[in-house]
């Protein structure tokens, strides 16, 4: 298992989870001088102040306070993008994982890797972005997912409800 920023409110930080004797396996195949010891950042790279921040986002953010708001959240994200999509009967479909939540062109969820690959319909994807953008909200840059925050609300998530019906009433609709 690896958890990357989300763990630390989007400072470059990760962490790892397997058993000893597989981390035993790792450590035998990678010599000591490929190891990334260079200090200078990545995604699964250590440094004083990711440790800092991940241990305050752990303790203080990711709370069973903030689960119980925003698995609810995304919950109402994910029924109001359903909605306009079974409103204008397109072939999309939404998936949520606890207060991550998101949005696919493709009538069925994605089974595997290479079904939602097929489902990225580039030309669509960059339209509903900068649509989206130039009305004031600002999509994961590389697919149509929302995770959702501590200062998330109730208003941010019928915004983009009503924001998502106007993109796809002026797409759709003529």
């Amino acid at each position: 298992m690896v958890v990357g920023k989300t763990i630390a409110a989007g400072i470059l930080a990760a962490a790892y989870g397997f058993s000893a004797e597989f981390g035993e396996r790792v450590a035998k195949a990678i010599p000591p001088e490929l190891c990334d010891i260079g200090g200078i950042g990545g995604t699964l790279a250590a440094n004083a102040l990711s440790m800092h921040v991940m241990r305050a986002v752990l303790c203080e953010v990711l709370t069973q306070a903030y689960f119980d708001k925003s698995i609810l959240l995304a919950a109402r994200f994910n029924e109001g993008v359903q909605s306009v999509i079974t409103k204008y009967d397109l072939p999309w479909n939404t998936t949520r994982l606890g207060c991550r939540t998101e949005y696919w062109f493709r009538k069925e969820p994605a089974k595997n890797g290479g079904e939602a690959e097929a489902a990225v319909d580039f030309e669509l994807d960059r339209c509903m972005h900068l649509a989206s953008l130039n009305r004031g909200i600002l999509m994961t840059p590389f697919h149509n997912m929302a995770l959702i925050c501590a200062d998330t609300t109730g208003a941010d998530i019928d915004r983009h409800t009503a924001v998502f019906e106007e993109i796809v009433q002026n797409l759709f609709s003529r």
